[in-house]
């Protein structure tokens, strides 16, 4: 049985890949000409894939277990 720890990472991944969709291809075209918000954007991009990345291996970590 998962536990409520596990649903917390796994509800956290999905809300990280569901920011990183919105950068990629709604906020990003949505800065216009802003060159500082667009490097802003990919910077929060990296930092987003970092996080899917980490939360992927923590969630796999604990579902191989179960």
């Amino acid at each position: 049985m998962l536990t409520n720890h596990d649903y917390n990472l796994m509800i956290q991944l999905v809300q990280e890949h569901k920011s990183l969709w919105r950068i990629q291809n709604e906020y990003e075209k949505d800065a216009g000409d802003c060159a500082s918000c667009h490097a802003f954007w990919k910077k929060m991009e990296k930092d987003k894939r970092d996080h899917v990345k980490e939360l992927t291996a923590l969630v796999k970590s604990h579902l191989e277990g179960k």
